[in-house]
């Protein structure tokens, strides 16, 4: 059996994939039937499969160790003919939606597809290959840079990532520092962070200029392939987020600062939940591996199936590390119908979550691996996200056997912080809509927005005197406002539907699971808001969706002592 170490990658010859793509769309085009078409779709998808899984392998190899200069080569190559490849796939949906046989097609293939290759060709023009390709460098810098922190601390050389654990400890002094450190790494890069973030504005409006677009908002939209609603239907949701979860994460806030035995809540104390330290897996990686391994065979066949493929063919790379890059994520190797899950633990309760949301994610791809459009595999990134996040909630019978007598704290915390997160996420959001709105901004007008939007969705933030954040940098440790624009509106949605399948999960918990496992399998074939439907749960956007969930939330948080914690 092959394991990830085997995967082979083959870089590609884009000359020659160009002639073979080429040659198979002119007998697409040239095709009398929607026979002779469809089998000429199977051959583009097979190379698309061929240069995704090339660029995945690259991906996956460079982000483990940023100093690995053959996939760091690699990678600056994929950066250069991303473009050139979108470019082909933008002239089979050309010739796609043009079909004479697209009745027959959308039959056989389904709406979705046409839907989706009508979004590719609005967001995508051969003339603008080169700032494509600019995009894609400026994006991998920012990576570089975030991977290239070594901050000295507690006699240590740590990455972002392993100073996490420090800014929960108990002791407020070392959160304080750990977050000085931390942000210190930003402040003394901050002109980098600054330039780098300007040329990708700059770039992005070129862009949309040269799509002939009035702002890369409609650009971002179309990328991310929104269908169904707007950016009016997306202000009105975080409208309703400041409405009815503003006051509620304040007051959460207020109980925190109680539970902790602080006057006033700082930024520096926010990572601390209990005074008595918070809920953290009572073992190693490899530990948790083992725990989790039981509780994916024990939630149902699908899952133990699913879990133990990951294991075999070591398809997960976790321990945060020197010239790894920060975060998490999960992709897919279409060759090897392999999902793969990189993170970074660091010995808190996010190693549970990554376990759970990454592997959320990972379930969903594998469910959907044989729908046979490629396009299919993943559903767009607000609906993948419900995968991520309900199955978190799904796991939570399990949640003993990682945190023992500390299950209740890291139920408490995991529950609450899903509110927490809303206001920050649709910060996040409408800061983007700002930026791209007034490309004209200068760095510190950017910094100002980003102020102006805690002073509105996180009003109980106080970070104390911190220069770097006290001026409006907090922004910039988020990956996704650099590397994937408007990918964040996305986790916010996604919650609110989570959040439903928590409370379906303690009423109806075999038919919550159903519904789960059906979205899963559904893959990307259907657009959000009729996913959403199959899976049974109240569309974001409706008129008292976000209020059905508060009240049940509100009640199981409140009948928790959490100072006894």
């Amino acid at each position: 059996m092959a394991t990830f170490k085997d995967y082979e990658y083959k870089r590609p010859d884009m000359e020659s994939l160009k002639a073979e793509w080429n040659k198979h769309l002119a007998r697409f085009r040239e095709a009398g039937s929607a026979d002779g078409q469809d089998q000429e779709i199977r051959e583009l998808n097979r190379l698309a499969d061929d240069f995704s899984t090339a660029s995945n392998l690259v991906y996956i190899r460079s982000s483990i160790d940023t100093n690995d200069a053959y996939y760091e080569e690699q990678r600056d190559y994929f950066n250069e003919i991303g473009p050139e490849f979108d470019e082909l796939n933008t002239s089979f949906y050309k010739e796609l939606v043009s079909s004479p046989f697209r009745k027959e097609l959308e039959k056989r293939w389904g709406t979705q597809l046409f839907t989706i290759a009508d979004q590719k060709i609005r967001s995508f023009s051969a003339e603008a290959i080169p700032l494509l390709q600019q995009e894609n460098k400026l994006a991998s810098e920012y990576a570089k840079l975030i991977a290239s922190a070594q901050i000295e601390f507690d006699g240590k050389t740590l990455t972002l990532a392993q100073l996490g654990p420090y800014a929960q400890s108990t002791d407020r002094e070392t959160r304080k520092a750990a977050n000085e450190a931390r942000f210190g790494f930003f402040g003394e890069h901050k002109n980098e962070f600054d330039g780098i973030y300007q040329k990708l504005v700059d770039v992005r409006h070129q862009i949309a200029k040269t799509l002939g677009y009035k702002d890369f908002v409609d650009v971002g939209y179309l990328r991310m392939n929104r269908v169904g609603y707007d950016r009016d239907m997306v202000k009105n949701f975080r409208e309703q987020v400041k409405q009815h979860i503003v006051p509620l994460a304040t007051r959460l806030y207020e109980r925190q600062a109680g539970r902790i035995g602080v006057d006033r809540l700082t930024f520096h104390d926010e990572g601390l939940n209990f005074v008595t330290g918070n809920a953290v897996p009572k073992g190693d990686p490899d530990w948790i591996i083992e725990n989790g391994k039981k509780m994916y065979d024990e939630l149902s066949p699908e899952t133990s199936e699913f879990f133990r493929f990951m294991l075999e063919r070591d398809l997960m790379d976790l321990i945060a590390k020197k010239g790894k890059e920060g975060g998490g994520y999960c992709t897919f190797i279409d060759n090897y119908d392999s999902p793969f899950i990189f993170s970074n633990f660091n010995g808190t309760s996010d190693d549970i979550d990554v376990l759970t949301h990454e592997a959320g994610h990972a379930f969903q791809v594998y469910s959907s691996r044989e729908i046979g459009v490629p396009e299919y595999i993943w559903p767009t990134s607000e609906a993948a996200e419900i995968h991520s996040m309900s199955m978190e909630f799904f796991a939570w019978p399990w949640m003993e056997q990682f945190f023992e007598e500390d299950t209740e704290k890291y139920k408490f915390s995991h529950l609450s912080s899903a509110l927490l997160f809303l206001p920050y996420g649709v910060a996040v959001d409408e800061f983007q809509h700002i930026i791209y709105e007034n490309p004209e901004l200068t760095a510190d007008d950017r910094k100002a927005a980003w102020k102006k939007l805690e002073s509105e969705y996180l009003p109980h933030r106080d970070y104390e005197g911190l220069e770097y954040l006290e001026e409006g940098g907090f922004w910039q440790r988020q990956a996704h406002i650099y590397e994937v624009p408007f990918y964040y509106i996305d986790y916010c949605l996604a919650q609110i539907c989570a959040l439903q399948f928590w409370k379906r999960s303690r009423e109806e918990r075999d038919s919550a699971w159903k519904d789960y496992l059906h979205l899963c399998r559904l893959g990307g074939s259907l657009p959000f808001t009729e996913l959403v439907k199959e899976a049974n749960l109240l569309s974001p956007f409706e008129d008292g969706c976000i209020e059905s969930v508060i009240g049940p939330i509100t009640e199981w948080l409140d009948s928790v002592d959490d100072r006894s914690l």
